[in-house]
Order: structure tokens, then C-alpha cells, then sequence
């Protein structure tokens, strides 16, 4: 019993009280993968209930079937994609790529997950307390009438998760401006930092706004206030400014450390220096800037005169300019590089920027009024932001995990059962969100369970599809276990990256750095090396 206790406390002040950055960094990761596959459950329950037209037989009742979508949503934005890439990643990578020992704020940063983790169980106490059924935005007047507890318990988790989205700025943003490395100056900065500390400025920003939204909207359900009571003198549309100034911002912090990402990997495997660093990094910079200037594309039918949309239609063109930069300029580091084809390289290329690219052409077309009007709230829209949230960041997020397992973990994954989970999610995301384009030009709209039989076969695809994806999840997952249990341990640094944290020892010491090192260069400086040499020498034939 005694040696039970001693190996309980142990646990529990090593890690559930630990303040160093890179435990924190993996608990953040494995609570939001374990969100992810409750998210991904009911994404997978909505397909199946849209397998044929007509009233869900699977479910209680209709209202289930929008229930569904409201967890979904805000699931996989608030509690998987968000806190992975700038809370897991955020925290594991960011102290050790610039030479410091730990977060600037260790102690608040314990407490930014705990608070993380409270948000996420107060959302899935709303699940048996009368989940809302409006959809993760959460639209008054709709909201406001909405009778239950559910509604309220969602907008308490809103405040919870935004309390730790703004601590974990705060910590970012100190840590990157006064604990980098001698010689660490911003042009010598990993571009994943970049784009974390840019993404850190977005979320200290916008999460107010999203705070005053929904608190407004508390108290008109509540306290007799009439912010959104178009009767009574309110706006409805106040409500969309106010969430859609943080929400499209947001977007950008699900986008931006996914480049960051991205940026670190292409260049380790094409073996080139990345082509335009600074183009990248100041374009990081440019996207956070016209983030907030363009909320209102979100608003094109929502009532807003013709003249108060096109600035914004010109602006939410422009934003694609600094986005279509990174491509080039990635394309450009590929371009005569000897590129070599790994797991996290298949999931940075033919994943990330394939599927972006698609994402982000389609939303050129819904930046535009004339379009927008016409595709508005169908599957068209679904089927952009899902091209780019998870053909994007998702693909990116799956190519980190691989590429900084060894050094997390100190084992090397399969690269076999890599390549298996890579091409089964790249063929399932296709064949899951590409079909919605053509639904949605036909006229199907998002959250409807009954539609014209004439469009079955194409919802059969995409639901085919999401299986697809589930299973290259489980593939993953499977990966991931299995080459824990390995013992066949990962070298410090398997794929000679650059980058401070391949110069330690894998898995990292507790404070990263026996000596605090002197950075003289930017850290993609390679030397050229045939694909094959390189797969002998670092990649091996697992």
C-alpha cells in the first residue's frame, strides 16, 4: 500500500503538478486528442445519419441531429484545434527552439491547463444537462428563447477556455520577446515561432470580443437586458460582429502554426534552406494584421447594405496574397531540393498544401458578394472550411506529431504504418468533404437531415469518406502505441534538422540546455544530400 501511495504522488507531482513546459505540452496533447475523437465520433454519427434523405432513425429525435452539430463545432475548434497547435505544440517547442529553459511564467502556465481542462468538462457536462442546438455560433434571437441549462453551461466553458487561451498568450508572447538565446534576434527565429508569437498577439486580441458576445447574450437570457431583442431596440446583428471579430481571427490561429509547422518540415526534407524566410515570417505577420479586417464576409446576407460588404469582399481578397506567398515560397524550397518522402513530409506537402490550396481557392469564391449569396449557409461553405481546417491544420498537425515523435518520446514511429495512416486520411478527406461543393452549388443547406433524393450518392461518398478518415485516425493512434512499447529507441536527431531542440538529447532534458546556446544563424542551413543517402543515413528502413 505504501509503495502504491509513493507511486501515486510521485505521478501525480510529476506531472499533474509539473511545471515544466514539455509535460505540460504533452497532457495538452493527449487531452485534446482524446477530444478529438469524441468530436470525431459525432462528426461520424452526423454522416451516417445523412447516409439517405429523410428523418434520422439513429437519433431520439430531430433536435439531436442539430445537437450533434453544436458539439461537433465547438469541440473540434475550442477543444482539439486551438489548444494543439498553439498549447501542445506551443508549449512543448517554443522555449526549447530558442534556447530557454522554460516558459517565462511556468506556474501560470500549469494553471492555463487546468482551466483548459475545466472548460472542456464544463461542454461535456452541457451534453447531459440539455445540450444547445444552435450550432457552435450560438445566434441570437434563436439563442435567446433557447429554454435549458445547456446554453448557459456552453457559454461558461467559452469563458473558461478563453481565460486559458489568454494566459497561454501572455506566456507565449513573454517567453519569445525576453528568454531567447544569445544571438537569437527575430530575424533568426524558427518560422514556427513566428507564427506562434503572431497567433499568441491574435488570441490576446480577439478572445474579448468573443467574451462580450456571449456575456451580452447571458444576460439577455437572464437579466432582462435587450442587446439582441430586435422588438425592444436591439441588434442581432451586434451579436454577429462582435463573435465573427474573434471567430475569423480564430480561424488564423487554427492556420497560422499549421504553416508554422509546415515551415520547419519541408525544409529538413527537401534539404534546402527554406526559399524567402523572411517573406514567410513578415507574411505571418501580414495575416495576423488583416485577420480583423475582414469579420464581415461572414455577413454578406445577414442584412448589410451592398456598400458596407465590399470592403470587406476587397479585403477578405487581399488576405489571400500573404497566404499564397507561403505556398510559393515552400514550393520554391521543394523546387531541385532532394526531397525525400516521409510520413511528416506526405503529410506537409500532398496533405497540408494540397488540400489548403483547394481550401483557400474556394474561399476566394465566398469572398465574393455576388457568390457568397448564392452558396451562403450550404454545404459549399462546409466544404471550405473544411479543406481548410482539416485538409489544413489537421494535415499539419498529423505531420508535427510524426516529425517531433522521436524527439518527444525517444522512439522512432512506423513508417509503414505512417504511410497507411497519411494516404488513408489524404483519400478519406477527399472523398468526404470534395462531394459538399457540388451539394451545396445544388442548393443543399448545412444542418439539414432531409434533402433531394437526386443528391443521395454524393452524401453516400462523403459518408463513405469520413469512415475512411476514422480509419486512418485509429492508424494513427495504433502507430503511436505501438512504437511507444518499442524498444528500438530514436537517435537525438534522426532527420539532421537544425533547429535548436534537435541538439539535445531525445526526449529532452528537464531544462533543455546544460549550456545556454549561442545562436549565429537562422537553423536552415542544410547540406545537400541525395534522397537516398538521406533515407540510409537518417530514416533507416523501419
Amino acid at each position: 500500500m505504501t509503495g502504491e501511495h509513493a507511486v501515486r504522488r510521485g505521478f501525480v507531482r510529476d506531472w499533474l503538478l509539473t511545471v515544466d513546459h514539455k509535460k505540460i505540452g504533452i497532457m495538452y496533447g493527449i487531452a485534446c486528442l482524446i477530444f478529438f475523437f469524441l468530436g470525431g465520433a459525432a462528426a461520424l454519427l452526423i454522416r451516417t445519419v445523412l447516409w439517405k434523405p429523410g428523418t434520422p432513425e439513429i437519433l431520439p429525435g430531430p433536435d439531436s441531429f442539430n445537437q450533434l452539430f453544436t458539439m461537433h463545432g465547438t469541440i473540434m475548434i475550442f477543444l482539439f484545434m486551438i489548444p494543439m497547435l498553439t498549447a501542445a505544440f506551443g508549449n512543448y517547442l517554443i522555449p526549447i527552439m530558442i534556447g530557454a529553459r522554460d516558459m517565462a511564467f511556468p506556474r501560470m502556465n500549469l494553471l492555463a491547463f487546468w482551466i483548459f481542462i475545466l472548460g472542456g468538462l464544463v461542454i461535456l457536462s452541457s451534453f447531459f444537462l440539455g445540450i444547445p442546438d444552435t450550432g457552435w455560433t450560438a445566434y441570437p434571437p434563436y439563442s435567446i428563447q433557447t429554454p435549458g441549462v445547456g446554453l448557459d453551461l456552453w457559454v461558461a466553458a467559452v469563458h473558461i477556455l478563453g481565460l486559458s487561451s489568454i494566459l497561454g498568450s501572455i506566456n507565449i508572447i513573454v517567453t519569445v520577446f525576453n528568454l531567447r538565446a544569445s544571438g537569437m534576434t527575430f530575424n533568426r527565429l524558427p518560422l514556427l515561432v513566428w507564427a506562434m508569437l503572431v497567433t499568441a498577439f491574435i488570441q490576446l486580441f480577439g478572445t474579448p470580443a468573443l467574451a462580450g458576445a456571449v456575456t451580452t447574450l447571458l444576460l439577455d437570457r437572464h437579466a432582462g437586458t435587450i442587446f439582441y431583442t430586435a422588438s425592444m431596440g436591439g441588434d442581432p446583428m451586434l451579436y454577429q460582429h462582435l463573435f465573427w471579430f474573434y471567430s475569423h481571427p480564430a480561424v488564423y490561429v487554427m492556420i497560422l502554426p499549421a504553416m508554422g509547422l509546415v515551415s520547419e518540415i519541408i525544409p529538413v526534407f527537401a534539404r534546402k534552406p527554406i526559399f524567402g524566410y523572411r517573406a514567410i515570417a513578415y507574411s505571418s505577420v501580414t495575416i495576423g494584421f488583416l485577420g480583423f479586417l475582414v469579420w464581415a464576409h461572414h455577413m454578406f446576407t445577414a442584412g448589410m447594405s451592398l456598400s458596407a460588404g465590399i470592403p470587406f469582399m476587397i479585403t477578405s481578397m487581399i488576405i489571400a496574397v500573404p497566404s499564397a506567398i507561403k505556398i510559393f515560397n515552400w514550393l520554391a524550397t521543394l523546387w531541385r531540393g532532394s526531397n525525400v518522402f516521409t510520413t511528416p513530409m506526405l503529410y506537409s506537402t500532398f496533405g497540408f498544401m494540397g488540400l489548403f490550396t483547394i481550401g483557400g481557392l474556394s474561399g476566394l469564391y465566398l469572398a465574393a458578394v455576388p457568390v457568397d449569396i448564392h452558396v451562403h449557409d450550404t454545404y459549399f461553405v462546409i466544404g471550405h472550411f473544411h479543406y481548410v481546417l482539416f485538409g489544413g491544420s489537421m494535415m499539419a498537425v498529423l505531420a508535427g506529431i510524426f516529425y517531433w515523435f522521436p524527439k518527444v518520446t525517444g522512439r522512432m514511429y512506423s513508417e509503414k504504418l505512417g504511410l497507411w495512416s497519411f494516404w488513408t486520411s489524404f483519400i478519406g478527406t477527399n472523398l468526404t468533404f470534395f462531394p459538399m461543393f457540388y451539394v451545396g452549388v445544388m442548393g443543399m443547406p448545412r444542418r439539414v437531415f432531409q434533402y433531394d433524393i437526386n443528391l443521395q450518392f454524393a452524401n453516400d461518398v462523403a459518408t463513405i469518406g469520413s469512415y475512411i478518415l476514422g480509419i486512418g485516425a485509429i492508424l494513427m493512434v495504433t502507430n503511436i502505441i505501438i512504437s511507444l512499447r518499442s524498444k528500438v529507441k530514436a537517435p537525438d536527431n534522426p532527420w539532421g534538422a537544425k533547429t535548436l531542440e534537435w541538439s539535445v538529447s531525445s526526449p529532452p532534458p528537464e531544462h533543455n540546455f546544460r549550456e545556454t546556446p549561442v545562436v549565429t544563424s537562422t537553423p536552415y542551413d542544410f547540406g545537400v544530400a541525395s534522397p537516398r543517402q538521406f533515407n540510409e543515413e537518417n530514416v533507416g528502413t523501419r
